[in-house]
């Protein structure tokens, strides 16, 4: 029994030391929840509907967006694989674009609202709508990944994933009027490029044929052109797929080949209805 004890012990001490070598070597990033807190406090001074806070002057905001591009120095010094950046000129560079990326997020609010149906105001839009918050995370992430900051863009899309069920890659290519409808279950890869005014459903997933490793740099996912609306469940796969404008894809389609533009493609299930027969 002695000898299994000192077996065990050894044991314990290979696994103390694997686990203290990991924590010595572990790289240095802010904690998730630093890094949302600051997106969110973007997010929430572009669209003070989602924000107790009001500001009565120019030089009060101007104040807070200068606060949150030292905030974003800070993160991007704070985190190892930013360590030769020049965080300074991208944490400024970033800040400088938030006028586009409010505008465009703007149409992204036009085509929820314009599209739905039980949308009351833009107001709820904002306020309620997993997908513009999904959208907002996602448009914030996009414009750091285009700016070279490494990791950050991936935390906040994930971030956004966990409290929506919405899966969009930082590094996605994604126009303007923007619409997710509902949106659990959606997912869009890396490489998937979406035109102007696309309107997608729960479930919609742009993905890739093939994960091999090898084809990291590789384009792996489809492209959807402008004013194309893919309906919930339809899976669209590969990087040489395009959804040509001005398409309907019907729910549960699976499509692996580009369609032309003006196309409508379903899935076309047989379906009985019996009528119970009365006694």
């Amino acid at each position: 029994m002695q000898r299994v004890a000192n077996h065990c012990n050894i044991m314990n001490d290979e696994f103390y030391r694997q686990i203290l070598n990991k924590q010595q070597l572990a790289e240095a990033v802010p904690s998730n929840k630093e890094i949302t807190i600051w997106a969110m406090q973007v997010i929430r001074l572009l669209f003070p509907e989602q924000s107790k806070k009001v500001f009565i002057s120019i030089g009060q905001l101007q104040d807070e967006f200068a606060k949150l591009q030292e905030e974003l120095l800070h993160i991007m010094n704070a985190t190892k694989a930013c360590g030769n950046c020049d965080n300074k000129d991208r944490a400024k560079s970033f800040f400088d674009q938030l006028p586009e990326l409010y505008r465009i997020l703007n149409t992204d609010i036009q085509a929820i609202f314009n599209g739905d149906p039980a949308a009351r105001s833009e107001f709820e839009v904002i306020r309620t709508y997993p997908g513009f918050f999904a959208i907002s995370f996602y448009r914030l992430a996009h414009s750091l990944y285009k700016h070279d900051v490494p990791l950050i863009p991936r935390i906040l899309t994930e971030y956004a994933h966990t409290k929506t069920g919405i899966d969009i890659h930082p590094a996605a290519d994604i126009d303007e009027y923007f619409y997710i409808d509902h949106g659990t279950g959606i997912v869009i890869g890396e490489t998937s490029r979406i035109g102007k005014n696309v309107k997608l459903y729960q479930g919609v997933t742009l993905g890739a044929l093939s994960v091999a490793k090898y084809m990291a740099d590789t384009k792996r996912h489809p492209t959807v052109e402008d004013n194309v609306v893919i309906y919930s469940g339809a899976t669209i796969l590969g990087g040489e797929t395009i959804v040509g404008h001005d398409s309907v894809i019907g729910g549960n389609v699976w499509l692996t080949k580009s369609v032309e533009p003006y196309s409508r493609v379903y899935h076309a299930p047989v379906v009985k209805v019996l009528k119970k027969e009365k006694k």
